[in-house]
């Protein structure tokens, strides 16, 4: 069993809060994002599917357009339990996130250190968090980073860190300055000294093999976490050794203040 596996268990069994098939989703909505940050030579898409429970929302980014019509019609006044089989893995990511928000939100007393954002243009906040991230690593100047979801901010303060990196994303393509961008990671994996992945790789169904070569191979894993921001902390010490969670709403939404709240394996949750 997979400690993903083990998690929902706990969840359908209500280990971790109350019965998930007494919590309705309020509201079910997608954010759909095009990005060229001014000075930048690219661009990129973005869509994200997010549930409203309570006072939280659980999201899971998908490629744009694959999310089926039907799928906020299935999940609007659906219980969380019956979401949880959802045949849609998107949909089963953001009702298992809306869960573990609304029972176990980024706060102190769960482990989180809330890290500010400042306000100021897309890619000046794009830059803070990259900086947030990437504090989060502990490794020599000259080491290599796999970065599973290619994002050039990130990319570039790994560089100002003295840090090599291998970008990684299943389309593929070439990174702002050229690079070429490889489509497999754990292929990526053995000649890299530690792990910088995108909480979408939850939904996508390629977390699993990541966190397995980090367990085996005893490296680093940080997860920067838009989708599952509030599951990925509880991978901490399972082979997962930090998280930079930023729940909805993202950076990228406004130009106003923001947070993000980063754990680690010393001091997450379990």
């Amino acid at each position: 069993m997979t400690p993903y596996t083990a998690l929902l268990d706990r969840v359908r069994a209500g280990a971790l809060g109350p019965d998930p098939a007494a919590l309705r989703i309020a509201v079910a909505f997608t954010t759909r994002q095009a990005v060229r940050h001014d000075g930048r030579g690219t661009g990129y898409r973005n869509e994200v599917l997010s549930l409203r429970l309570a006072g939280a929302v659980g999201s899971c980014a998908v490629e744009p357009g694959a999310l089926p019509e039907h799928a906020l019609d299935d999940c609007v006044g659906a219980d969380v339990a019956g979401l949880l089989d959802h045949p849609l893995e998107p949909v089963r990511v953001a009702a298992l996130d809306a869960y573990l928000m609304h029972t176990a939100p980024h706060t102190p007393a769960n482990g989180a250190e809330s890290v500010p954002l400042p306000s100021g243009t897309s890619l000046e906040k794009s830059r803070a968090r990259a900086r947030a991230v990437v504090e989060l690593l502990d490794l020599p100047a000259g080491a290599t980073v796999l970065v599973v979801g290619v994002v050039n901010s990130l990319l570039e303060e790994l560089g100002s860190c003295g840090l090599g990196h291998v970008p990684c994303d299943l389309k593929g393509g070439t990174t702002e300055w050229g690079e070429p961008v490889v489509r497999d990671a754990l292929g990526a994996a053995d000649g890299c000294d530690a792990l910088l992945v995108s909480g979408m790789t939850l939904g996508n169904g390629t977390f699993e093999p990541l966190r397995e070569h980090a367990v085996r191979h005893g490296k680093q894993l940080v997860m920067f976490a838009q989708t599952g921001s509030a599951v990925l902390p509880h991978f901490l010490g399972h082979g997962v050794s930090a998280v930079c969670a930023e729940p909805y709403p993202f950076f990228w939404l406004d130009g106003g203040p923001g947070v993000v709240h980063r754990y680690r394996a010393t001091g997450g949750r379990r």
